[in-house]
């Protein structure tokens, strides 16, 4: 009798699994997207599955050994760390970010109807997206280039986080007093990073692979264009921006603190799991993340975190939630405490963050049906 239940189990498992492969077969063949990735995970379960689709452009198939770019993915880890000095008494998430951060970085920083914010702005308000900074990564008010537009052009340019604050003072002006709304912006994320590094002593690429990679033996996972991984890994997977091939260019630099981590789906759902059991931070640390305020329509956002109810997406769909990031490049990296699920993945393409975010939903909806 038990066998009998374990074979329909496994039966009942393997037409999901041949479902969400479907699934990821009608990503592949929209426009642009060259590969997918995906991997599954449930503790209670005893539940793991991993697959990668698509080619590189010389012909050679990815695989699940490729890693990919995680894009806004790596805010939480940049979160947790942030976390982790707190957690060393080293900082606090309500110290004002003008106690870590130099006089000519703050200068100019948060000025609106004439009054200078910079001393309002608090750690916390960086991590939530609350400081009414503006994000260097839009299109300038002022018409000029936008970084984005400067990353296809200029490919060979190294941004450092300097610049990119500089860029956000020069072409953009704040949308609001800090603490008054929310607004999401990589501005904030850059300096953080360069908060981590004053504090910490030991640049942002160190502090992950000292703190982070190293104790959870994330082998494959690296800061892109900053460090390589501790263990040989193979080529990362190309990602797009439209029909354009990104993934090599040295310009990529511009994204840093907010989103440039390099990683596979099984170090992603190491470092959550890490995450989730307290093996990175405090209960303590680790609720203040967890501390949401409203983004959009079905969306909140904590410190570094992001909240999705799938009941405010849609009506029709169960009172489910998952936690974690998405990144603009259409990663994901996702709890679903309802099915015990983490989910990772990407579609790898810039113009694909809502299609990921819809692909996630239908494969939890199977994943229900295991």
């Amino acid at each position: 009798m038990t066998s009998t239940i374990a074979l329909l189990a496994q039966e009942n498992q393997d037409k999901v699994i041949q479902k969400i492969d479907r699934l990821l077969e009608k990503e592949l063949k929209k426009e642009n997207v060259h590969n997918v990735f995906l991997s599954l995970y449930s503790p209670t379960d005893d539940f793991e599955w991993h697959m990668a689709k698509g080619t590189f452009k010389d012909g050679r198939e990815v695989s699940i050994q490729n890693p990919f770019y995680t894009a806004s993915i790596g805010k939480t880890f940049t979160a947790t760390a942030i976390g982790i000095l707190v957690d060393q008494g080293k900082i606090s998430f309500e110290d004002p970010i003008a106690k870590y951060l130099s006089p000519e970085l703050m200068e100019g920083l948060h000025i609106m109807d004439g009054v200078d914010y910079g001393d309002s702005i608090k750690v916390s308000h960086l991590l939530q997206h609350t400081s009414g900074i503006p994000d260097y990564l839009e299109e300038p008010i002022d018409g000029s280039q936008g970084i984005l537009d400067l990353i296809l052009s200029q490919p060979d340019r190294f941004w450092k986080p300097e610049e990119l604050v500089g860029f956000s003072k020069d072409h953009f002006k704040p949308t609001f007093a800090p603490g008054t709304n929310y607004y999401y912006t990589d501005t904030e994320y850059v300096l953080l990073g360069l908060i981590i590094e004053n504090i910490g002593e030991m640049e942002l690429h160190e502090f992950f692979l000292t703190h982070i990679f190293t104790p959870l033996q994330m082998e494959h996972t690296y800061l892109n264009l900053r460090s390589n991984s501790i263990q040989p890994t193979a080529q990362m997977a190309e990602m797009y921006a439209g029909t354009h091939e990104i993934s090599t260019i040295k310009s990529l630099s511009a994204d840093w603190a907010g989103g440039a981590i390099v990683s596979t789906g099984k170090d992603l759902i190491r470092f959550q799991i890490a995450l989730k059991e307290g093996d990175l931070l405090s209960a303590e640390t680790f609720k203040k993340m967890q501390k949401w305020v409203k983004e959009t329509k079905g969306m909140s956002y904590g410190y570094g975190l992001r909240k999705i109810s799938f009941k405010q997406l849609f009506p029709i769909l169960p009172n489910w939630e998952v936690i974690g990031h998405s990144g603009m490049n259409g990663t994901l990296m996702y709890y679903c405490p309802d099915l015990d699920m983490y989910l990772v993945g990407t579609l790898n393409q810039l113009e694909a963050s809502k299609d990921a975010v819809m692909l996630m939903v239908k494969v939890l909806m199977e994943c229900r049906k295991r």
